[in-house]
C-alpha cells in the first residue's frame, strides 16, 4: 500500500493539534499523561511536536478524555484555516 504524502494544510493541522494538546496538558508532565492513556511518552512527544500529524482517532480520543478536552473543541481548533479545503479520498 502506498501512502499518499500529506499536504501542507494537513501538516499545519497536525501542528495545531499538538499545540492544543500541549496547552490542555498544562503543567502535567508528558510522562504522566502518556501513562494515564497507555501510550509511550515518545508517541505523545511526537504528536505534540507535530511530527505525527495524523494520529489515530482512538489515540486522540483517549488524550482528549484524559485532558478533559471535549472532542468538538479539539476539532474546531484543528479545522482547516479559512479558504482551505480538506483533501477528499
Amino acid at each position: 500500500m502506498v501512502r499518499v504524502p500529506l499536504t501542507p494544510q494537513e501538516r499545519d493541522r497536525g501542528r495545531r493539534l499538538g499545540e492544543v494538546l500541549r496547552e490542555a496538558r498544562g503543567c502535567r508532565s508528558m510522562t504522566s499523561v502518556a501513562a494515564a492513556v497507555g501510550m509511550p511518552v515518545e508517541t505523545l512527544r511526537k504528536i505534540e511536536s507535530g511530527r505525527v500529524p495524523t494520529p489515530a482517532f482512538f489515540t486522540i480520543a483517549a488524550l482528549a478524555g484524559e485532558l478533559a478536552l471535549p472532542l468538538h473543541e479539539l476539532v474546531e481548533a484543528c479545522e482547516s484555516a479559512p479558504g482551505e479545503h480538506p483533501r477528499t479520498a
